[in-house]
This record gives C-alpha cells, sequence and structure tokens, in this order.
C-alpha cells in the first residue's frame, strides 16, 4: 500500500527537502510554542492520502504498531479509519514514532549535555548514547563528533550550541529522520548514501532549513545570525525559514512551505543566508589554500605554528588539526585573519590540518588537507657558544650548547650548506653538548643539535634538530708579542640563543642545577629577543626554562630546563677552570 509525504515533487532530493520542510513548519493548531526544549512534540508529518490508504497501514507504515491507528485518529478527527479521503491530509505526530539515540564518537575540550530544559549540564563523554531532545553545548577550544542511527557523523565545532531536535524511525524498521537545532556556532556533517526515500536529515538555524542526502557539507551560523551553507560532496537543499509562523495552522504552515523557494547546492557551491532570510545565490566555492610549505614534521614544543600562503578573494581563514584524516578527531580548531596559523602546541604524535579559506560572503571555500608529525621531544639544547654569525680562529674554537636533564646523548652536525646537504661533521653520541672545531679549514659554516633519549632495547630515540646558525673559520691574524697579552677571566658571561617567530617576546626564569621545580627563581625576566645575555651571575651551574609569549596573545608552557655552568673567571696557568673538590668552580674573590 503506497504511502506519501504532502508536496512530493518529480525530484527525489526535492522532495526530501519540501516534505522535510512541511513537516517541520506543519505544526498543528494544538501545538504549544512555548515547548521550546521539547520542539520534537510539535513536529508533524503530512501524508497525502492515497486510494486504500487506512489509519491502520498508516500506523504500520509511520509509527511502532498497527495497533496504534486510535492515535491517528484521534489527532485527525477522522470518522472512519478504514475510509480515509484521497487528496486530504493525515498529519502523522513525530513524537509517535520509533525513537532513536546517537553515540558521541568522539569529545575533546568542555562539552555538556543536558537532555531536558529543567536537568542540569553534564560533561559528556566518548560512547554517550544522547536521546532525542538533548542539547550540546561546545566550550572554547572543545569539540565533539556524534555518530546518528543513520550512520551520520556531525563534527560540532568550537563554541557552538546544538540539540537534536529529533531522532526518529519511520516506522519499526523504517528510514532515519533526524532533525538538529542549531543555535551558535559550526557543524560539518557526512551522511551516508542511502535507497531510502523516505530518509530525513535536515540542519535547521533560525533562518534556514539544510536538507540533504549523501553528502558531505558544512553549515555556520554567524553571531549577526547570518547562515552560511558548502557543500564537498553529493548535494543539499537550502530553504529559508522566513515565512514559518510559530502556532500557524497546518494548512497555512503547508502553503508556506510551497510558496518559499529552494536553492540546490551541488559539489563545490555554497550560499548565504541574509539576517532577513533572504536566501543568495549558489556561488563556486574558493580555491583550497596552498598547504605544499607546511613542513612534514613540526619540532617546535612552545606554539604549533602553521602557515599557508594568503589567496585572492579570501577574508580570512578557517583550520582543524584531527588526528584522523576524517576531521572526527579535532584537537584544534580556529578562524584567522590571514594565512598565519597559531594554536596552543600538541603533543608528538601524527596529525592531519585542514584550511579553507572564506570569501566575501562569509562562505567557507574547499578545504586542503595536509598530514604532519609532531616530534618536539626530546628537546633540542640551546646554543651557546659561538654567538650568531661569530668568527673563529682555524686551529681553535669549540661549539657549545646547553644540557638537557634526562637525556642520554648529543648529537651535533655541521655543515657547509644551510640545508646540511654537506656534512663535514656528524658526531652523534656525544656525552656533552659540545664540539671542538679544530680541525675545520677556514670558511662558512652552520651548526645544529639534538638531543638523544636511550630506549630499552639500547637504540636512540632523536628528538628535533635546533634551528640551525652560523658561523665562520678564519685564519688568524699575526702573533701578538708576549708584551702586549693580558690574562682574562674568562666563561663569567653567559650567552644563550634561540629561533622565534617575528614579533614574539620571551620570559626566561633561572634557577639553581638542583631546583629542577623552580621553586626558587634566582631570575625571572622578559625579553624582546630570542637571545639572552648575563656577566654578572655568581659561578655554579643553573638550569634555565623558556616561556614563549605570542602576539596572538597564546602563550606556551615553559620549556623543559637545560643547564647551564658559569665560570669562575679564574684559571690555572693551562688555562683551565679552577673547581673545588665537588667539582664547582671557585667563587671570584
Amino acid at each position: 500500500m503506497p504511502h506519501h509525504h504532502a508536496l512530493r515533487p518529480p525530484s527525489a532530493l526535492a522532495a526530501l527537502a519540501l516534505s522535510a520542510f512541511a513537516a517541520l513548519s506543519g505544526t498543528s493548531a494544538h501545538a504549544n510554542p512555548a515547548a521550546a526544549d521539547s520542539p520534537s512534540q510539535a513536529d508533524e508529518i503530512a501524508h497525502t492520502v492515497q486510494d486504500g490508504d487506512t489509519l491502520e497501514g498508516l500506523a504500520k507504515a509511520y509509527l511502532a504498531a498497527p495497533r496504534q491507528w486510535p492515535l491517528l485518529q484521534a489527532r485527525n478527527k477522522v470518522t472512519n479509519p478504514r475510509r480515509l479521503q484521497p487528496g486530504s491530509i493525515i498529519w502523522i505526530p513525530v513524537r509517535l514514532q520509533p525513537a532513536e539515540s546517537a553515540t558521541v564518537e568522539f569529545v575533546h575540550g568542555a562539552v555538556t549535555a543536558r537532555a531536558n530544559a529543567s536537568d542540569a549540564r553534564a560533561p559528556v563523554a566518548k560512547g554517550n548514547k544522547l536521546d532525542e531532545g538533548t542539547a550540546l553545548q561546545v566550550g572554547p577550544d572543545a569539540f565533539v563528533s556524534v555518530r546518528l542511527a543513520d550512520g551520520t557523523v556531525v563534527r560540532v565545532q568550537a563554541q557552538s550550541e546544538l540539540q537534536l531536535r529529533q531522532l526518529r524511525r519511520r516506522g519499526r524498521a523504517g528510514s532515519v529522520q533526524s532533525v538538529l537545532e542549531m543555535r551558535s556556532g559550526a557543524v560539518e556533517a557526512s551522511v551516508p548514501p542511502s535507497a531510502e526515500a523516505f530518509r530525513r536529515m535536515e540542519i535547521r538555524t533560525p533562518l534556514a532549513v539544510t536538507s540533504v542526502r549523501g553528502t558531505r557539507f558544512s553549515v555556520a551560523l554567524a553571531e549577526s545570525g547570518q547562515t552560511t551553507a558548502s557543500v564537498l560532496n553529493g548535494s543539499v537543499a537550502v530553504q529559508s525559514r522566513r515565512d514559518e509562523g510559530v502556532g500557524a495552522s497546518a494548512s497555512s504552515a503547508s502553503s508556506s512551505a510551497q510558496a518559499s523557494a529552494i536553492s540546490m547546492l551541488a559539489p563545490g557551491q555554497g550560499l548565504a543566508v541574509a539576517t532577513d532570510g533572504t536566501v543568495g545565490a549558489p556561488r563556486t566555492l574558493i580555491a583550497a589554500p596552498d598547504t605544499s610549505g607546511i613542513p612534514a614534521t613540526l619540532g617546535d614544543a612552545s606554539i604549533l605554528a602553521l602557515n599557508v600562503p594568503t589567496q585572492p578573494g579570501a577574508t580570512a581563514y578557517v583550520a582543524q588539526v584531527a588526528q584522523d584524516a576524517d576531521f572526527t578527531q579535532v584537537l584544534r580548531h580556529g578562524s584567522f585573519a590571514d594565512g598565519q596559523l597559531r594554536w596552543k602546541a600538541l603533543d608528538d604524535g601524527r596529525y592531519y590540518v585542514s584550511v579553507r579559506a572564506v570569501d566575501d560572503a562569509g562562505i567557507e571555500g574547499l578545504p586542503a588537507v595536509q598530514p604532519f608529525t609532531i616530534k618536539t621531544r626530546p628537546v633540542a639544547p640551546l646554543h651557546q657558544l659561538p654567538a650568531p654569525g661569530t668568527t673563529l680562529a682555524t686551529g681553535a674554537g669549540e661549539l657549545r650548547c646547553t644540557s638537557v636533564p634526562g637525556v642520554r646523548w648529543y648529537r651535533v652536525q655541521v655543515a657547509t650548506d644551510a640545508q646540511f646537504t654537506a656534512l663535514v661533521k656528524d658526531e652523534q653520541r656525544l656525552s656533552e653538548c659540545r664540539l671542538p672545531v679544530t680541525d675545520l679549514p677556514a670558511g662558512r659554516y652552520f651548526w645544529r643539535m639534538a638531543s638523544l633519549l636511550q630506549i630499552p632495547d639500547g637504540q636512540a630515540d632523536q628528538g628535533p634538530f635546533a634551528p640551525s646558525q652560523a658561523f665562520t673559520v678564519a685564519d688568524r691574524p699575526a702573533t701578538l708579542s708576549a708584551q702586549s697579552l693580558r690574562a682574562q677571566d674568562g666563561d663569567t658571561t653567559v650567552r644563550l640563543n634561540w629561533q622565534g617567530q617575528p614579533g614574539q617576546r620571551f620570559r626566561l626564569q633561572l634557577a639553581s642545577a638542583n631546583d629542577a621545580a623552580f621553586d626558587k627563581i634566582t631570575l625571572d625576566t622578559t625579553l624582546d629577543r630570542a637571545e639572552w645575555t648575563a656577566s654578572d651571575l655568581p659561578a655554579g651551574e643553573y638550569l634555565v626554562r623558556i616561556q614563549v609569549l605570542d602576539p596572538s596573545g597564546l602563550q606556551s608552557e615553559f620549556s623543559p630546563p637545560r643547564q647551564i655552568r658559569v665560570g669562575s673567571g679564574i684559571s690555572t696557568g693551562s688555562g683551565l677552570p679552577v673547581s673545588t673538590s665537588s667539582g664547582q668552580p671557585v667563587g671570584r674573590p
């Protein structure tokens, strides 16, 4: 026995959009507009009666069992349940259909749920079941993925509110009916293809209804109230809600649904719905940004910094970092005025970044997805000596860097080019972070270093190389006479330098070598440049750690400490520093 929704046009996708909208806007005269936190109670499906239809047959097709037909009779005030007038409308309350639930697939950050308006919000965890009517609230820097009963995955972005307005099934084993209500923020959905003619999947905002079949698309609700939609795969129907009247009769609601135009979006298209409900014309999505310049491996433990070149027509960039290529496990999300993407640092691991340019209508463009790896541990030492660009005499000189507590070895490389394709030294298991360069001929060189941990099988786990620095080796000038020489204290000045991004400032803290927790800080200073010099420290060993202060307002965690040694300036006749029996430098008198 055939069953038909009201307003069924010839196009399957258009039918979905129209019938879905009619069902949502076809609120009965008995609906309670105040029931805003249980909107599914007011949703109804308009069924156009065909020859042979009975209330028992409709109950079997739409509800859980044929015996529920008296509920349809009461709603529609039908005199004879076995003789329905062809062409008339039978309203099917959605609340009478079998209920479904959704499952939380992934959570990051502060995400809470509330099943009813009277309930307190509770934290959401992976594996939680969410019932119809549940309202999700996603905090700043947070994210949640939810899987619906038909396999649709809904990714709810940071600072979003989304209600699972309707989670139902058409009959006991029929198609799934899902309606989501956005109150703020942005969502992205992947809807698996289905041959079921009556499956329903919609995302609603105060301005628009977005109806879909198998597709991948996104909907965003700006603070101004504007709604935008963009489609990557499949097709989407978008319809304005400006003609939708709260508490309107069923017949007038149907007329509004017929009168309001539907805009169809093909793959690679998007549109904007203005704050007055006007639906803009579909437009081609802006091209995907160029992510080829993003390094395959990142070694900065302070700030996650990725850069993409700006492109014509882009007014902003929206980017995400996820643990999976499908972006169901998003850890970082943000909107940026330019192609300089900045977030708090992530742990070591494999990640994916998705970047989309935003056009002048606020519509997000095509995404560029790039995999990358973060490898920051063990942290690299900091350069100590020589200072960048220093000239060393041939036959003398040493490269020196800080110690890193807890590491087993250090690797120091020297090359004649900044890309380190022409290595002249590669010492891989130094017990101290220092390397003599007395055998280097005159010329320009670059050097860098990394820390190595010893793993249980005896192998080495190397961290990232520090950014390279240049130095020059040159022949000495003529030797001065003995009468012109003066003794130098030596090693009483400490110099450190490291790599930083333009505009960044740095907070440096110093503590004694036996104060790994930095409980008693010797020095706490803010630096405008990525370098530090101190010449008035008492002789001894210290720990130094550095925090990055980014122009964006983000602050990194303090770096793992490095160890430095301040000399006394007192040396033996052969030039070696004088130490006590415990190995500490003798203090200056």
